[in-house]
């Protein structure tokens, strides 16, 4: 068997990452310098680096971050009461294992939305599958699942996603049936799953944005209690931006 015919097999096959691999040794005249082993290796490692990181590349598109934010572009130099230890300890995404929320609170522009966008970034390079969820646009959307049939469908999909994020939690008061959607979606998550959120409210302030002070209590109840609580403080970061690109 020729090395084409072999290169035409993986390709039929599927196997990118090794046929890539098995082209650049052929015609680059160092297969001689791998023994049978060593050339097996390379391919299988070829391979998987291809298959790993195809599937990140869906985790990443699938996750619809608001921001591509990464733990390496997190700013801790500011004066925010962002704990660097803290925030590094989830980069091993054990708290995904364990089930830990992570609740981000701080007024607007302290970069709450491009931490989580961070956590959740991590959690997919851990290969998990994560959802970004904006609350001011999911509610009206369940509305419209409600309406169309797809309501329980689109809901089990969040409920079976690794970690979810909702942000912006809070701009808006919650009326009857999106009450009950998040608590829904707390009740199928609690427990299995964990749930990231941003607000600009603390969290003693959700009850007035959720309402009924007994679904209330149900959802701070799924929420708060096992989380990772970062509370972050000063100015908005949008001020300096602004200014350097008036500047």
């Amino acid at each position: 068997m020729n090395n084409q015919a072999t290169q035409e097999k993986l390709t039929q096959m599927r196997l990118w990452g090794m046929q890539r691999a098995f082209r650049g040794v052929m015609e680059g005249g160092i297969g001689t310098q791998y023994t049978a082993d060593e050339l097996v290796g390379h391919l299988v490692d070829a391979e998987w680096d291809e298959r790993h990181n195809r599937r990140l590349a869906r985790l990443l598109k699938n996750a619809r971050f608001r921001y591509q934010a990464s733990f390496e572009q997190i700013d801790f130099q500011r004066p925010r009461n962002l704990d660097k230890d803290l925030v590094l300890r989830l980069s091993d995404a054990s708290w995904v294992q364990e089930h830990r929320n992570v609740i981000v609170t701080g007024p607007t522009g302290v970069g709450k939305s491009f931490l989580c966008s961070a956590v959740g970034h991590q959690a997919c390079l851990h290969g998990f599958k994560t959802r970004y969820l904006n609350c001011t646009k999911f509610f009206p959307q369940t509305r419209l699942w409600m309406a169309d049939g797809s309501y329980l469908k689109e809901i089990d999909k969040i409920a079976k996603t690794d970690v979810v994020i909702f942000d912006d939690f809070g701009l808006q008061h919650l009326d009857g049936p999106a009450r009950l959607t998040l608590l829904e979606v707390l009740e199928d998550r609690v427990g299995r799953s964990p749930t990231v959120i941003a607000s600009q409210l603390p969290v003693d302030n959700w009850f007035q944005v959720i309402g009924d002070a007994t679904i209330a209590d149900a959802i701070c109840d799924r929420l708060v209690h096992h989380a990772v609580r970062i509370e972050l403080q000063g100015e908005s970061l949008r001020k300096p931006q602004a200014a350097q690109q008036t500047a």
